[in-house]
């Protein structure tokens, strides 16, 4: 990318987002095994979930495979994009946001492009587990319209994370350290309803477990994929968690968006 592929002296923020936004894609293009590799965990964790523990957990009369898919697809968004993290280093260290700056084109666009390009990889993983979930015996209880609403909430959730594991690679310093960084995604995705009731965990983690944004994501997904039977074992309509979720989301796009943009202007 150079400066004689920018239209005039001053680049508008939807055209470099874009530009930025491509090369991305290409680079995820051109190296499918990044691709690959997430969608080999995803499958991994639903078919041992499914088949292997499933048998063993009570979800109070929901048949396991409808309780744990929500909970996986939320969580496979928050994984995909740990891969972020990295990216934003190895750009950073290999001094390619240092020759943006130099460029006539607004700042938040180069982050702006390099977390949608990442957003784009996460939700093809996410429509692509999605799949498998329904070829496993997965079903909604609310029509396909909410299936679709699920896999925006996650992909929108996914979108989130992203922004968090950019900021901790342009934090981090190295590819490495950014992918340590990374698998703090863990215990927010196991302390979490995902794959088991919170009530089940000890009373000390289940203030944490239960209002901690990858379980608020969770019963939403969970509501909306699941209906009467979902908002019955929960307790609240689905309003309430979508709502949730959304202040969560919100909350998170703008504090990590903040600290990424600030960030990238400082050299």
């Amino acid at each position: 990318m150079t400066a004689s592929t920018l239209p005039g002296n001053g680049s508008s923020l939807a055209v470099g987002t874009w530009m930025v936004t491509l090369r991305g894609l290409k680079k995820v293009l051109r190296s499918p095994q990044i691709i690959a590799l997430g969608m080999v965990q995803s499958v991994a964790f639903l078919l041992i979930f499914r088949y292997v523990f499933g048998g063993a957990i009570g979800t109070g009369g929901m048949r396991y495979v409808d309780y744990m898919v929500p909970g996986l697809l939320t969580v496979t968004g928050l994984f995909a994009g740990i891969g972020a993290a990295s990216a934003a280093a190895e750009d950073l260290k290999e001094g390619f946001f240092d020759r943006l700056r130099s460029l006539p084109m607004p700042r938040t666009a180069v982050i702006a492009g390099q977390v949608i390009s990442e957003t784009a990889r996460v939700t093809w993983i996410l429509a692509i587990t999605t799949g498998l979930a329904f070829a496993t015996g997965f079903r909604t209880h609310a029509g396909w319209g909410s299936a679709l609403a699920a896999l925006g909430l996650c992909a929108l959730f996914g979108f989130a994370f992203v922004w968090v594991f950019v900021t901790l690679g342009l934090l981090s310093g190295s590819p490495q350290a950014a992918q340590g960084f990374g698998f703090l995604a863990l215990p927010l995705s196991f302390v979490s309803s995902a794959y088991v009731p919170v009530e089940t965990m000890p009373r000390w983690l289940q203030a944490f477990a239960e209002h901690q944004p990858v379980t608020v994501m969770i019963d939403a997904v969970r509501a909306v994929t699941q209906g009467g039977a979902a908002e019955t074992l929960l307790g609240h309509s689905t309003g309430h968690y979508v709502a949730r979720a959304l202040i969560w989301t919100a909350a998170i796009i703008g504090v990590f968006g903040t600290i990424a943009v600030t960030r990238f202007r400082r050299p």
